[in-house]
């Protein structure tokens, strides 16, 4: 029992691997974008938009993560087994964000990866938003604060984990004749909105206050 208390890795070594982990990520998202070749404006246009949209999944799980690890406490196996398993999944992130937009496997299959990855990685900030909120010593505003955080983790979660149904592939929304976008991917802006919703409505709480 004594061992599993044990810190088996210092907290800094943590930080600073995710720190390279999260920067190796957005460098490799900026190499695929560097080695596309688009052939028209349109295809310049929409290459800069999936890029920003893996920048903003991967800056927003960064900001949140950093957060956390600054209030929790990495005292168990456990608890670096699961910062292991975030920094994993956000390492492989860029890839299967390259694999969805030019592979040849089919999209539909590559998307349902993709969503499961993303879906890891704001379940696991809620595990850590939770295991900041299970040390009741802890000052109530920053209770609060993860409170909040937590919820919108498991929303963001739960919106990523629906939307390897299949019916959210088969149901699309039209662009024009020939455009059509898989509801499957509208539903991955959720986890962007979701947390914008929540310091809108923060502060909107502080001023009424």
């Amino acid at each position: 029992m004594a061992e599993e208390k044990e810190r088996s890795t210092p907290k800094s070594r943590i930080e600073t691997l995710s720190d390279l982990i999260f920067g190796l990520a957005l460098s490799i998202g900026a190499l695929a974008l560097i080695g596309s070749a688009p052939s028209s404006f349109y295809n310049l246009l929409k290459s800069i938009g999936y890029f920003a949209f893996s920048f903003l999944i991967l800056i927003s799980v960064w900001y949140a993560y950093t957060r956390a690890m600054s209030n929790v406490r990495i005292e168990t196996r456990s608890d670096v087994e699961l910062n292991v398993l975030l920094l994993f999944l956000v390492s492989i992130e860029p890839f299967l964000f390259n694999e969805l937009v030019v592979s040849s496997l089919p999209a539909e299959y590559v998307s349902i990866i993709y969503a499961l990855d993303l879906g890891g990685l704001f379940a696991i900030q809620a595990v850590l938003a939770n295991s900041i909120l299970a040390d009741k010593s802890r000052p109530e505003k920053l209770l609060r604060e993860y409170v909040g955080r937590r919820n919108a983790a498991i929303t963001a979660a739960v919106i990523l984990f629906i939307s390897t149904l299949p019916f959210f592939w088969s149901w699309s929304i039209p662009v024009n004749s020939q455009t059509h976008i898989p509801l499957r991917f509208v539903l991955w802006i959720a986890p962007l909105l979701v947390h914008n919703i929540r310091r809108i409505w923060k502060n909107l709480a502080m001023g009424n206050k």
